[in-house]
């Protein structure tokens, strides 16, 4: 007994370690991503952030552009339970954009409110990458979400494609001007994109008819 234990004892210990090393790793590229912009950032920066020699970094990442998509992903993962939980309240088309739009501007800023608070001049957006599979999942959802409360109001046949890239087009150009805006307005976010939203919709419906 005692001679699995301890294996598996230490097993569980690096695991944790590395686990740990990961995420040092990952909130000191927030840091410098965050004080001198991703661009300017180097892995050196990245390094010095943490205690960690030069070689562990190698040994989770290969480049900053890995260390920045795993950033994203990061967040993304976190985001998508608050859609799950917009997709399980939501009752008709106004209430989902609102509730989904005010979910995104909401994590947005809490993502970034170090970063805010601390003044720096560059902070480090979600979503940026939209080519990663977490992203492009997240996609396929709400075009799924749209589809099920378009064709409650008789307007599934509208192109759900653009319907889709406008909303997350929408979230993401907003979500990047509403983070330079001082005080940072969420719920005033929220209102106008869910407003632009429906009246475009509403434009299209009319246009069809």
């Amino acid at each position: 007994m005692t001679i699995t234990a301890e294996p598996a004892a230490r097993m569980g210990k690096r695991a944790r370690a590395k686990e740990a090393n990961r995420t040092a790793i990952l909130e000191a590229a927030r840091i410098v991503f965050a004080r001198i912009g991703y661009d300017a950032a180097n892995i050196r920066d990245i390094i010095r952030e943490t205690d960690l020699a030069s070689g562990t970094f190698y040994n989770y990442f290969k480049s900053k552009e890995e260390v920045f998509e795993a950033i994203a992903n990061d967040s993304v993962q976190r985001f998508r339970p608050l859609l799950q939980k917009v997709r399980e309240e939501a009752q008709d088309l106004e209430s989902y954009l609102h509730a989904a739009f005010g979910a995104y501007f909401s994590f947005l800023a809490e993502e970034n409110d170090p970063a805010i608070e601390a003044g720096t001049p560059h902070m480090s957006l979600i979503g940026v990458r939209i080519d990663t599979p977490e992203m492009q999942t997240v996609s396929d959802e709400i075009r799924a979400d749209l589809e099920i409360v378009m064709d409650k109001i008789g307007l599934a046949h509208l192109d759900l494609e653009y319907l889709t890239a406008a909303a997350i087009g929408i979230a993401r150009e907003m979500g990047d001007h509403m983070l330079e805006r001082r005080p940072v307005d969420a719920a005033g976010a929220t209102e106008f994109a869910t407003k632009l939203m429906l009246a475009g919709i509403e434009a299209l419906a009319k246009s069809d008819r």
